[in-house]
């Protein structure tokens, strides 16, 4: 048997679990220091079995995954430091930052056991164990941050397990690895919490920035309410990356000024036009840094019951509906209710179901 440990057993963590367990040759087991949570981890059934205790869940495993906080690595690595680890373990952890990582994580390649950074591009809206899912990795891109030094049997063996997420698998150097993620995720969460902050600030003297900042406005800066200490430890991790990357943002918003100033209304159309041109050849249905929102909208008329005949529909046909909301609904007005779905499959087939109704859909 394969004994697979991994410690913090919540949305990333049990996702993995669950990608793993049922497998005749895997064993999963779950760590946690409280009690409580190693109950709900047996109660769930994500795990085979569960432990408070850090060395029984570490020794004589063949894979250890430290899905922690990446502001706890240092702490988690120095414990294993001190255990008799499995020689040939392969130590892993699931941080968006890898070169501080990569560095921490070399104190425990010794007796043959190796450390192999991992990064999986994955999220949800919600968190912690019970919005954990065997299908959260499928279709993501799942970083691994290999070191000159690591074995490529290692990296093989680890491939070969990650196999089981349907991810699609990618090796890069750690510091490449910072960069890029920086620049798509990270930066974006800074820019998303200075302009909330930014508008924040002018509603303390007019409300009607809070009141009129609804709909777009909220859905492009949906990131800024991201758990605020675990960003503070993946920018700190991230800093010098992410300085350089602000003096090249505040460059790009320098050139908007300027044109602004110069009354360059060729620039501005250019500007637009460039960057529309890219974003239009990313994936629309690859899961990737930026959990994607499956939402839709619906016009639908003042009418007595009306949402309730829309859920039902979908629940008749067994989409699972996340939430709804209610943007516009007045006498006289069409009201423009708001689904969610957990899923791209779910909401093509809302779509394709109310639009077959009578009802228009659109994205």
């Amino acid at each position: 048997m394969t004994k697979i440990a991994i410690f913090g057993v919540g949305l990333i963590g049990g996702s993995l679990a669950l990608c793993f367990k049922g497998k005749p040759e895997l064993t999963v087991v779950g760590y946690s220091n409280r009690q409580s949570s190693v109950e709900k981890y047996m109660k769930r059934g994500v795990v085979d079995y569960a432990t408070t205790s850090l060395r029984e869940a570490a020794e004589g495993a063949d894979f250890i995954f430290l899905c922690v906080p990446v502001g706890k690595l240092e702490e988690y690595v120095t414990e294993l430091g001190r255990l008799d680890l499995k020689p040939g373990c392969i130590v892993t952890d699931v941080g968006s930052t890898k070169a501080s990582v990569a560095q921490c994580g070399r104190r425990l390649e010794q007796n043959g056991v190796s450390f192999i950074g991992g990064h999986p591009m994955a999220g949800s809206e919600r968190s912690g164990v019970e919005a954990a899912s065997t299908n959260l990795f499928e279709n993501a891109f799942y970083v691994l941050t290999p070191e000159e030094t690591t074995p490529p049997e290692a990296l093989e063996r680890l491939k070969n397990l990650l196999v089981h997420t349907r991810a699609h698998l990618v090796s890069v150097d750690a510091n490449s690895h910072d960069e890029i993620v920086g620049a798509i995720s990270h930066l974006p969460h800074i820019i998303a919490v200075a302009l909330v902050n930014q508008v924040r600030g002018y509603n303390e003297n007019n409300g009607l920035y809070e009141l009129l900042a609804a709909g777009g406005f909220r859905d492009i800066t949906r990131i800024a309410a991201s758990d605020p200490i675990v960003w503070r430890d993946i920018l700190i991790n991230n800093r010098e990356v992410l300085l350089k990357l602000l003096k090249d943002w505040n460059s790009e918003v320098e050139k908007f000024a300027v044109m602004l100033e110069a009354l360059n209304g060729d620039e501005i159309e250019e500007a637009f036009q460039t960057a529309g041109e890219f974003r239009s050849k990313l994936p629309e249905r690859r899961k990737g840094m930026i959990h994607s929102l499956y939402d839709c909208y619906v016009d639908v008329p003042d009418h007595p019951g009306i949402i309730g005949n829309i859920a039902s529909e979908l629940g008749s046909a067994r989409i699972n509906l996340s939430n709804i909301n209610i943007i516009e609904s007045r006498e006289d007005v069409p009201g423009v209710l708001r689904l969610s779905f957990r899923t791209q499959e779910d909401l093509d087939q809302a779509m394709e179901l109310l639009g077959k109704t009578g009802y228009t859909v659109r994205q």
